[in-house]
């Protein structure tokens, strides 16, 4: 016994004791051949379907057959590569059920069904497996230069917003400043003008008092002759008095307005007024610009109303753009032609001569409405700089190049843009919806029932804000914005 003893030493050698570190804790997978307190595995067998520590690992390594196992890391999965059913390793893959099976299996309920080896199907989905990866590939490399681009798109912003802010206020200084120029030259011309007229009025005045002076000398003289008593000596001197000189007095004296200088206070009210309306209509226009700074990148267009319906616009009819024949009722949102003409006050911004109307409401951004048509109606849609007055046919919405106009009647649709009709096929329905995207310059018309059908779809450069306009062309027409809900 002893030297048996000796000779298995001599083979094996001495070794010390496992470290603690080496065997097995509650997360590790356990050598399935130690006994006793087991090892932690090194590698796992899928074909002997057991786990191995570095000295029970050793036969796989040195025995040619086992050599041909697969080993991989070590896993508590193993069991999970048994049948159930009949305590068999699953090599097959049923593609019909989408499952590994045994052979006995394959023979049995899943006889006549698609199946390759466990191999086979593992090489087709690593195949398609590594496409997969390709192409999530692409899309991270895609991704990062897209992420890119959008930090060097800040980087512009902030740059491009630091100049501005920096050269609108050097502009705003200089403005400040030209103001204060005209301001001080306005002043020194008044006081310098003041000047004049003083020293005008002070030497008439000095002139007057010497002819006041002059005046009482002479009645002074008439009064000594006048109480003269003595006949004869009042005669001998009555000629001697010299004759009244020319008066600087003159009739005409006070017969100008003593309004001096309120008209230069008038005339610098009155450029103010000015400057305040510049001022007004270039803020509502910054704050356009500004507004449609956008360097997102291009959303999807909506496919169904739920998704139109995401961007609602409530949109209004403006009186004081109606035409006189327009009946406007519903508050404003439903437009009626009539025979009689409406008691509108005169304004600037009315249709004159064509039976138009626009709303209140401007239009940026992404925005969606709906418009129930009865009769002959075009739903359009237009810049503010529109001609309004007279009866040039520029004036009619999509007769030129500022408006663009979808006209719906009867059982057809033409759509209408700088004086040229093109022929809208599609079913045609009583509601048309509107879609805009005026960062992105899409303009779309949608008939509205069920589905939402495409009529139209304009694709340009918006320049300015957009206002909705609607066109009743045959007395009785009626069109109503509709309340989306």
């Amino acid at each position: 016994m002893l030297a048996d003893l000796v000779e298995e030493l001599k083979k094996t050698g001495l070794q010390a004791a496992p470290a603690d570190h080496c065997y097995a804790g509650h997360e590790d997978v356990a050598c399935d051949v130690c006994t006793g307190r087991k090892l932690k595995a090194l590698k796992s067998c899928l074909n002997c379907l057991a786990s191995y520590c570095e000295k029970h690992l050793q036969p796989h390594l040195q025995s040619a057959p086992l050599k041909k196992h697969k080993l991989v890391e070590p896993s508590e999965k193993l069991k999970e590569n048994i049948c159930s059913r009949h305590d068999e390793v699953m090599k097959i893959f049923c593609r019909t059920d989408q499952q590994c099976i045994c052979y006995l299996c394959s023979v049995d309920e899943h006889k006549d069904h698609d199946t390759v080896s466990a191999a086979a199907e593992r090489t087709e989905r690593q195949r398609e497996l590594g496409l997969r990866r390709q192409t999530i590939q692409q899309r991270v490399q895609d991704t990062e230069k897209d992420v890119k681009l959008l930090q060097q798109d800040e980087e512009a912003i902030n740059g491009s917003a630091d100049k501005a802010v920096k050269d609108s206020e050097e502009i705003f200084t200089e403005m400040i400043r030209l103001l204060e120029k005209r301001s001080s030259d306005v002043k020194q011309q008044i006081r310098s003008q003041q000047q004049t007229e003083v020293s005008r009025v002070r030497e008439l005045q000095e002139r007057l008092e010497q002819e006041i002076t002059e005046l009482k000398r002479k009645d002074h003289e008439l009064k000594q002759l006048s109480d003269t008593e003595d006949h004869n000596q009042f005669l001998h001197n009555y000629p001697s008095p010299s004759p009244l000189s020319g008066s600087t007095h003159s009739s005409n004296f006070r017969i100008r307005p003593l309004r001096y200088f309120e008209d230069v206070t008038a005339a610098v009210s009155k450029v103010r007024g000015r400057l305040q309306d510049i001022l007004s209509e270039t803020e509502t226009k910054i704050l356009q610009i500004v507004s449609q700074v956008d360097v997102l990148l291009p959303q999807p267009e909506p496919e169904t109303r739920a998704d139109f319906l995401k961007y609602p616009q409530e949109i209004t009819l403006d009186p004081n753009t109606a035409y006189r024949y327009l009946l406007l009722s519903e508050r404003n949102r439903k437009v009626t032609c009539m025979f009689e003409e409406q008691s509108y006050s005169n304004h600037r911004d009315r249709f004159t001569h064509k039976p138009q109307v626009l709303s209140r409401e401007s239009l940026t951004g992404r925005c969606y409405w709906e418009v129930e048509v009865g009769g002959g109606v075009h739903v359009a849609v237009t810049y503010k700089n529109i001609s309004r007055a007279g009866p040039s046919h520029e004036c009619g919405f999509g007769n030129n190049d500022t408006s663009w106009s979808l006209s719906c009647g009867g059982n057809r649709c033409d759509f209408h843009y700088n004086s040229i009709v093109t022929p809208v096929s599609g079913p045609v329905s009583s509601r048309v919806g509107v879609y805009l995207d005026h960062s992105a310059g899409v303009l779309s018309f949608y008939s509205v029932s069920d589905t939402m059908t495409l009529l139209h779809r304009v694709q340009t450069t918006f320049t300015q804000p957009l206002y909705a306009g609607v066109r009743v062309c045959h007395y009785g027409s009626t069109a109503e914005l509709c309340k989306l809900k």
